[in-house]
């Protein structure tokens, strides 16, 4: 006697093989779609994403202490506030090799009303990817932006960015 599976049997195997690749691929599809949340670390790679061929700027902008952060193209508000990732503590300096670190000024910013906001933070990128070059102190960590194309770099705190900062204009010098 030969030993087979039945029709239907095979049919139950093939519909359950189905079920499974379909929930596999809607699992895999939905990998790509889920929210990117920036952080100081992960910024310049954050506001990539919206970098379209016809933005000339991304901007992100937070205001209010930093309770409120919005990204801005070529000007725009984007509709969707961005979950915020600093408080009122974050300092921002630009890098002098002369001088060092310089507190950087807040900017002005006009909301749509006209009326002066407080800016308690800002960073802005343009279409050649080049970003502005500061550092920003928060948490007692220090991220470098000043590299054009290199992601940023995280130090322990501001002496030892300055330290490294130093240790490269030694080295150009010689």
């Amino acid at each position: 006697m030969k030993k087979a599976f039945s029709l239907i049997e095979l049919m139950i195997v093939i519909v359950i093989i189905g079920v499974i690749y379909t929930l596999a691929v809607s699992k895999l599809q939905n990998i790509g779609l889920e929210k990117f949340n920036p952080s100081l670390v992960n910024l310049k790679e954050y506001l990539l994403t919206y970098m379209k061929e016809d933005v000339r700027e991304v901007k992100l902008l937070c205001l209010d202490n930093c309770e409120t952060c919005r990204v801005y193209l070529d000007g725009v508000k984007q509709e969707e506030p961005i979950e915020s990732f600093l408080d009122s503590s974050v300092e921002v300096y630009r890098y002098d090799f002369i001088q060092g670190a310089v507190r950087k000024k807040d900017t002005v910013f006009f909301n749509e009303e006209g009326r002066q906001e407080n800016v308690c933070f800002s960073f802005k990128m343009n279409k050649n990817l080049i970003s502005d070059q500061v550092i920003v102190v928060y948490k007692e960590k220090a991220y470098d932006y000043t590299a054009y194309f290199n992601p940023t770099k995280v130090y322990a705190h501001l002496e030892e960015l300055l330290a490294a900062k130093e240790h490269i204009v030694q080295e150009v010098m010689r």
